[in-house]
This record gives structure tokens, sequence and C-alpha cells, in this order.
């Protein structure tokens, strides 16, 4: 029983409560909604921030890769260039890069400037003569070396109207003594031909080797040095200049010996060459002819004119000496015509000179057969005044022989060079040029007269 009175009693108290409650639940159901709705709306802004937050840490996580992928990128190529190789600056006029098997490279270049004047003969009134000036050099390069025992070196002037190639050419060292080269570079004439322009004792060089047409042209050569022992030869065509005329099919056999002992103090030079060429080319002639000293004037006193020709034939002697402050030179050179139509000319060209440094402790250099560099005991970048010679020369020039009067020329010619630096240089050059059946005849037809000339250059090289 007092069980069925508790199931009683549990009814009434339910039935009082769910009669209570009902009216309540039925005031509150809109503000229940509406929380129901705001959390909603919640819920969904979470959500929305954990996407956000999600896509945030993504990134992040990308991004680190990223970095660390970078960083170990840096870390390999740090490693990679400790390992490389080092490449190797020295200076020498210029930085010259060398790098591990052989490989390197120097830029290379001179500027020459130069002024002079010629006087003028009564009766010849050319235009050119008087004071003049010109650009005489400009050249721009580089040369180098190749891994296998190779070198190259590639050189152009742009002082003219036009860009001309000077030296272009390859080069193998086959042994210590022998060396190959092909391309576009100097037969093997006169030692002073032979001897860079930057090192000559005056602006310009002997008659001889500006009138017989000693120039650069592309062929194949051999040079042995051993020692005092110096044998050089090679074949060649032409200059690249000239080689545009397909019809140039000039070609050229050259060779060039030289012995040069230490004797004493001093060093003596001794030395030949020869030269035959056949002028296989369309106009088939050659002319001799010269400047008086100086390069600022295109007029020649002394000129054989065309001579239609099929060949020539040159030799050369050469002697120096040179002992501290003191050297002397003296060279010959004998040039013959296989002439078409008339005999054959011989014509002679030949100088002598001696020179002497006023500045204690300088000396001229000599390098592979030829005069080198100048470099002061004292420069003048380091408080003293460089180097100062004096030189002296003699040159003769013959151009008339077996019917051809070309003329004669006699020069006494004196020069005075600064050498403040390695690399700079200053010329001041003074000439009495006499001259005998003289192409260009002068006042009453006169062709035996004199000349003066003077001549200033101012160079840098590098």
């Amino acid at each position: 029983m007092s069980r069925t009175i508790r199931r009683a009693a549990s009814v009434v108290a339910v039935s009082v409560a769910l009669g209570w409650v009902a009216p309540a639940s039925a005031q509150t159901a809109a503000s229940v909604s509406q929380e129901l709705a705001q959390m909603r709306a919640q819920m969904e802004a979470m959500a929305r921030r954990i996407d956000e937050l999600e896509g945030q840490l993504v990134q992040a996580r990308s991004e680190a890769g990223n970095a660390a992928e970078a960083a170990n990128e840096a870390k390999a190529l740090a490693v990679e260039a400790k390992q490389a190789p080092p490449v190797e600056v020295a200076w020498k006029g210029a930085p010259q890069f060398s790098g591990e098997g052989g490989w390197s490279f120097k830029p290379r270049g001179r500027l020459q400037v130069d002024a002079g004047r010629v006087s003028r003969p009564d009766g010849i009134t050319d235009a050119g003569l008087g004071f003049g000036s010109e650009l005489r050099r400009a050249y721009i390069g580089f040369d180098g070396t190749l891994p296998g025992g190779f070198g190259y070196r590639a050189e152009i002037d742009v002082a003219g109207s036009s860009v001309e190639i000077t030296d272009l050419y390859l080069t193998y060292a086959a042994s210590k003594e022998l060396t190959l080269t092909v391309g576009q570079h100097k037969p093997f004439w006169s030692m002073e031909e032979m001897g860079s322009d930057l090192f000559t004792s005056f602006s310009e060089r002997a008659a001889m080797n500006t009138s017989f047409g000693f120039e650069r042209r592309l062929g194949a050569s051999a040079t042995y040095s051993d020692g005092p022992l110096l044998v050089q030869g090679g074949v060649f065509t032409d200059n690249v200049r000239d080689l545009n005329n397909d019809e140039d099919n000039s070609w050229s056999i050259d060779g060039r010996a030289v012995f040069s002992p230490r004797i004493g103090d001093g060093l003596l030079h001794v030395g030949g060459s020869l030269h035959y060429s056949e002028l296989n080319d369309a106009a088939a002639s050659v002319r001799y002819r010269v400047r008086p000293l100086v390069h600022t004037t295109d007029l020649r006193f002394i000129d054989t004119g065309a001579i239609v020709a099929t060949s020539e034939t040159g030799y050369g002697l050469e002697v120096a000496y040179l002992s501290g402050r003191f050297h002397a030179t003296g060279e010959a050179h004998w040039q013959k015509v296989g002439r078409v139509g008339g005999p054959n000319p011989t014509f002679f060209g030949g100088y002598a000179e001696v020179g002497y440094f006023l500045t204690g402790g300088d000396t001229r250099t000599y390098k592979n057969g030829a005069y080198d560099r100048v470099k002061p005991k004292n420069p003048v970048n380091k408080g003293g005044m460089g180097a100062l010679e004096l030189n002296l020369r003699y040159d003769r020039l013959d151009l008339s022989d077996a019917g051809i009067v070309g003329g004669k020329q006699n020069g006494y010619q004196i020069a005075l060079v600064w050498t403040p630096t390695d690399y700079t240089r200053f010329l001041l050059n003074y000439g009495r040029m006499e001259y005998s059946d003289a192409f260009i005849p002068a006042a009453g037809g006169d062709r035996s007269y004199g000349v003066d000339a003077f001549g200033m250059r101012a160079q840098f090289d590098f």
C-alpha cells in the first residue's frame, strides 16, 4: 500500500510540475530560439576562423620548407664555391686572370699620339708638309693561355678611319724550346721590325723597315729558342686586309736566325734573315717608298713607283751590343725584285744606331731576339725622374738600280726619350734627310736637296 501511495504522490507531483512548467516554456521559446541562432552564428564564425588558421598554418609550413630548402641550396653553393679552384689575379700593366688547368686572360692596348713638322723644299707645294698631328696607333685587344699548352692573342687598331686587325693568332707550345703559331703575325725580318713599336729608339723605325713592305701577314710558323740560339721560320700569304680580294694568291717563305751570347757584362746579338715571295696577285707589282722620319705627312720624297714584278727576294744582316747604359745596333737589308720586262733591280737599306742613358742604373732590355721594355730604376711614381735616353742614328736607303730611279736618302737623326714609368713614354726626334735623285723635283727641277723633320710622341700601354 505504501508503494501505491508513493506512486500516487509521484503522479500528483509530476502533474503539478507540468502544470507550472508549461506556461513558463511558452513564454521563453522565442528567447531560446534567438540564443540558438546566436550560438549557430558564433559556431560558424569559429569554423571560418579555424579554416583561416589552418590555411595560415599550411602557408607557414610551406614557407618554412622553402626557407629550409633555400638554406640547403645556399649551403651547397657555399660548399661548391669553397671546393671550386680559385682565380688568381696578377698585375702586369693590366689585370691578368689565371685559373686552374692553364686558363688565363689579360686585356692589352696602347695609345700613341704624334705631332710633327716637315720643312718645305723650294718649289714643292704639297699641303701635307709643315705641321701635322695624328693618332698614330690605338690598339685594343687581349691575350692569354688555354689548357693543353695553347695560347692566343687578338688585337685591333682603331686609330684610322677603319678598324684594322694587327695580331690575331693561336700558339702551341710543342715543347719548352719549340712554339708553333698560326694566324696573322709578323714574318721574320729585321731585329727592329720584330721588336714592338713601343720600344723603338725613334718614333718611327729605320727607312728599310718602312719602305720594303714589312708587315704582319697570315701564315703558319715555328720558333725554336734554346739559350742564346733563336731560329724562326714560316710560310705566309698576305695581310688579312688584302686577302679580301680572292685574286690575291701571294705567298712567301721567311726565316731568321739569331745568336745572342753573353760577353762579359754585355750581350752580343748577331742575326740574319731570308725572305722569298711569289706575287700571285691580279695586280702583281711592288712599290718601295718612305716618309721623311715622321708619320705626320703622307709625302714621300723618294719612291720607286709601281714596278711590275713576279717575285721578291730579301736578305738581311743584324748586329747589336748592349751593356749597362750603352747600346749599339746596325742592320742592312737587300731587296731584289723579279721584274717583268726588264733587268732585276736590287735595292738597299741600312742603319747604324747608338744610344746612352743619361740616368744612372737604366739600361735596355732584351728578349726573344729584340729589344724589350725599358724599366726605369727610379720611376716618377716612386719619387724619381724616370729614365732619360739619347739616341743617334744614321739611316741610309737606296731605291735606284737597274733603270729604276727612286732616289737615295742619307738621314742624320737624333732622339731624346723619356720613360717616366714602365708603361709611359715621351719622344722628341729631329732628322736631317739629304736626298739625291729624289722622286719629287724641287724648284728648277732640282732632285738633290735636304729636308728637316721634327717629331714628338706621347704614349702609354697596358
